[in-house]
Parts: C-alpha cells; structure tokens; sequence
C-alpha cells in the first residue's frame, strides 16, 4: 500500500505512485515479545536461556524485557525527559548566552568585536564534535555515566572562563566545554532506550524543543545579565544552571539496554540464582583496546560520511540551526533602528521562542495522525516521518525574504513587530526541520541513534559556531546601504537550496535507503525481532562485518 494513497489528499504529492522500500513491521500489537516474556518480570524465574560455544549463557533483550527502559511506566519515562529536557536546555543556554558577554571582554581585554567571537564559535564547533565522540560511548557503557562525566567537564571549564586573566583562557575553556558537552545525540538514544520505534515520537518532538528552545533563552536571560551584572556572569550563570541540573540528573537511571542486561546478569550471580549467566557487554571480551576505540569514535563520522540519510539531513539542519545563530549577531544591528536597549533585543527573541511552541504543538496531532495510520498500514515506511516538514520548511524561506525586506526600519514605515513575525516563521520552520529529520533518523538507525543523530549535532554546531563569525560581516558589508536587507535574502536564496532535497526524500527516499548497508542491516534485524524494542549495539556493524553485505 503507499503512503500517499494511505494519507489521501492530506499529503502534498496528489499521487499515490510512490512505492514504499523498506517497511517497518508495527509495535502495537498485544502479544507477547517471546513465549517466555512474562517470566522477566521475577528475577528469580528461570528465563530462556541462550548458551554460546564456550558454555557462557547469554541474556537477551527477549527474556528481561519488562524490566528494561521499554517496560518503564509512562509516568516514569516522561519524569526521564523532562530531567533531559532541563538537559538540553542547559547545555544550549550554554551556547547562547556568551554573545552578551561579548563588548564585555572586549573591552577588558582590548580585543575587536569580531575577535571576542572567537570563544563563541569555538565552543560551538567543539560541541559539535563533542557529541560526535560522546555519542557512541554512550552506547557502550550507558547513557548515564556519559551524561553525568558530560555536565561534571562542561561545569568545570565554566570557572577558568569566568576567572580569566586574558583571552586565551576563555578560548581555551570554551573548546574544553564545548568538547566536553554530549549534546543531543545522547539524549535522543535515551528516547530509543525507552521507546518502540513507532511509539517515541511525542518523546522526540518534546527533546527537540528543549534543544532548540534553550538556544534563545540565552539570549533572552543574557540581555538583562548583560546590563546590570559584569561580563564574567555570563559564566556563572552558566555554571549555576549547570550545576543544578546535573545534580537532578543524578537521580535519573540508566536506560540503555544493554548496560541493564549486564546488572541483570551480575545480580543473578551475585544472588546466586544462576552462576553462569552473563549480559552482552560482558561477553564482549577486550572491549576497549586502541582498535576498539577508534571503531567506536569512527562510527558517527562514517556513518555521517557515508550514509546519505544522514549527510543530506544534517546538512539541511545545521544551516537552519545557523540562520538562529545568525540573529544572535545580527538582531542588535537591526533592532536598534527602532532605538531598543540590550533588554528589549533579549526580549526580541521571545517571539523565536513563542514560535517554537507553536511548530511543537503543531506536531502533536501530526504524530497522532500517523499513528492512525500505522494502525492500519503497519508497512508505512519511514517517509511518512517527513510529511508535516514539507509544508513547515518553507516558512523558512519565506521568513528569510519577509524579514530582508521589512528590515527596513521605521524610516519606511515598519512597525517592529513586522520583522519579529517573519523570524518568527524561520523558527516554525527551524524547530520542524530539526523534528521532521532526527525523526526520521531515529527511526531508520534505531539504537544507534545516538551516533547517527551526532551527525546531525555536528553539522547544527559546526555551521552555527561557524556563523558567529560570518554574521556581522555578511550584514554589514553586502549590498550596501541595503546591506541588511539583501544579507537576508541572500540566505533565503541558499534556504531555497537547501530545502529542496526534503522533498527528493518524501519520493525516493526508499530508494536511497536501499543503498545504505546501514539501514538495510538494521532493517533486517528488525524483522527477524519482530519489531520488538531497539536492538542492542552490534560489533558487526555492516562497515565491518562481510557477513552482512548480502543485506545491502
């Protein structure tokens, strides 16, 4: 069945050609994992038993499923995400707030503008790769280890910033933290431990808005820091939000999978229940030899490399998460045209901010429209995923050109709140992009979300960190006296761009999935499961493992 035809005239095609590749088996059926899936929940039961060549027994994800993240209770698992909520919102307050911080240390430190953006560019680029190396080690010894040496570094790096004698040790402490910070890749894989493919996706769109909602609380916190507190506050700022959130995350429990088969295991024995059973990490002998970590470091980069899905998605994010950057910049050159002090150019994000509520809560019933629809088509492929992004996403360019050309200022007439409305449709579309392509992602890569959706935090930091540096001189220099004007629609010409492959993946991205030995392995794993839970990381990944080729 496709999915055009399944979604009637409410998809944007008015086809129904398009001819699903890869389908997804349905995770809301009833029965039972295994035969023996009830006798998880007493440790003390005997469970299926899986016995290796050596004589080892191996516990599966099978035989103790009620007693992993899956199985959690619903109040349990959204009490999780909002400690991940505060997270996110932290560690990208984090990001943001340093442009406040800016004439501050220029002036203390006889520095330019342009130089002092040094430290913000660094640490987003640092973040960017930070969660590309944090992210499968969190798919090895958990996420919560991870999450916790992740804030503990980030909080650190915050006192030598904020204790500088020069600027070189703000440069320096900002590639720390920003290397140091996990990011969203961790943070979503937590989704993949506790939610079914097809069941997290009201667990997604709520992560993402904490990502990109804590992006512009910076900025909007940082105006009012910035006028009655000295420049080294922005650091201590950070440090205290920082440090109250990792003490509330202190509390969270481990949900990776496999890390809780391993306790499992070692409980079993300790008790004594049974002296030969052994979770998956245990089995897995020299785990971290050099060869090992560079497999697990290699992993997000190949994958971003060499993995269509997530190259061409990361791309479309990262250069919407920059257009948000971007205005950090830019918002103090246009707004004080209508004469607004530093507080009131904080509070010209709050419309980005409001905007963010308004594409999340947008997607509430898109997500429960869908689920109807995998309710009768279980086959839906992973497309259906992109379909609300494909009349979201232009809002962008749409905002881009209406923002150029209202930036005019009130020499002309405009009223201030015209350009805040434009801005306001780039961030429906920012928050859309951001959801429509780490919901794809999450659902194609499953547990190994976490290093394919580090592809996508690698390309949002990398660009953004980027765009702090381009910013001032793109709207001061291009187009003359309408320099602000045609900067704008400059990169409503490069959105058109970017945008387009969106819906080259709505039509054919079956096809492109059919070329990803990735994908089809995860695939394949899938529906010899049956669909049941996110799979447990595998050392032979298809990139590695020639028994896996013939599922290319």
């Amino acid at each position: 069945m496709s999915i055009v035809a399944t979604t009637s005239s409410d998809g944007p095609s008015g086809s129904n050609e398009f001819q699903p590749g890869t389908k997804f088996p349905s995770t809301t059926s009833s029965s039972p994992l295994t035969p023996h899936h009830g006798a998880a929940n007493n440790e003390e039961s005997e469970p299926p038993q899986t016995q290796r060549a050596d004589g080892k027994v191996e516990i599966k994800e099978e035989d103790y499923y009620e007693k992993l993240g899956f199985s959690f209770p619903t109040w349990k698992k959204w009490l999780i995400l909002c400690v991940i909520f505060l997270v996110q919102v932290s560690m990208n307050f984090n990001t943001s707030i340093y442009a406040n911080g800016l004439v501050g240390m220029a002036e203390e430190f006889d520095l330019s503008l342009q130089t002092a953006r040094i430290g913000q560019m660094i640490f987003l680029v640092a973040y960017g790769f930070g969660s590309e190396l944090w992210a499968p080690w969190s798919e090895e010894i958990g996420r919560w280890p991870v999450m916790q040496a992740s804030l503990f570094l980030v909080n650190i790096w915050q006192i030598p910033c904020a204790l500088a004698p020069n600027f070189a040790t703000i440069v320096i402490g900002r590639f720390l933290g920003g290397i140091s910070s996990a990011g969203g890749s961790v943070t979503l894989g937590m989704i993949a431990d506790m939610w079914e493919v097809d069941d997290g996706q009201y667990a997604v769109a709520f992560i993402v808005f904490s990502s990109v909602g804590g992006s512009v609380v910076g900025p909007i916190v940082g105006g009012f820091a910035e006028t009655y507190l000295h420049w080294r506050w922005v650091f201590w700022l950070s440090l205290v939000f920082g440090a109250a959130v990792q003490a509330v995350h202190f509390f969270v429990p481990e949900t990776r999978a496999t890390c809780m088969l391993d306790r499992i295991a070692q409980k079993r024995r300790k008790v004594g229940i049974e002296e030969n059973v052994w979770g998956p990490n245990e089995l897995k002998g020299k785990r971290f030899d050099m060869r090992e970590i560079l497999r697990v470091w290699a992993r997000p980069f190949v994958m971003f490399v060499r993995e269509p899905i997530v190259f061409c998605l990361s791309l479309l994010s990262g250069f919407s998460d920059a257009l948000i950057f971007t205005f950090f910049e830019c918002f103090g050159i246009v707004w004080k045209q209508w004469g607004f002090s530093k507080i009131a150019i904080g509070l010209s994000f709050i419309p980005i901010l409001i905007s963010y509520i308004i594409s999340y809560l947008s997607y509430i019933p898109w997500i429960r429209r869908e689920q109807r629809i995998r309710r009768v088509n279980s086959d839906a492929p992973p497309e259906i995923k992109l379909t609300w992004l494909l009349f979201l996403a232009p809002l962008e360019v749409i905002g881009l050109f209406g923002f150029a050309w209202t930036s005019l200022g009130p020499s002309h007439n405009i009223p201030w709140i015209v350009p805040m409305i434009f801005s306001g449709c780039i961030a429906i579309a920012n928050y859309a992009i951001y959801q429509g392509t780490i919901d794809y992602m999450v659902a194609a890569y499953g547990p190994y979300s976490a290093s394919a959706t580090g592809g996508n935090a690698l390309a949002r930091d990398f660009l953004a960190g980027i765009s702090a540096m381009y910013a001032i001189p793109l709207y001061q220099n291009v187009g003359g006296k309408l320099s602000l004007e045609w900067a704008s629609t400059l990169l409503g010409f490069i959105a058109m761009v970017v945008i387009s492959p969106l819906y080259v993946f709505y039509y054919y991205g079956p096809q492109i999935r059919e070329r990803s030995r990735f994908a089809q392995t995860l695939e394949h794993e899938r529906k010899v499961r049956g669909g049941h839970g996110a799979l447990a990381e595998k050392d032979n990944s298809p990139y590695e493992a020639p028994q896996h080729q013939e599922l290319a």
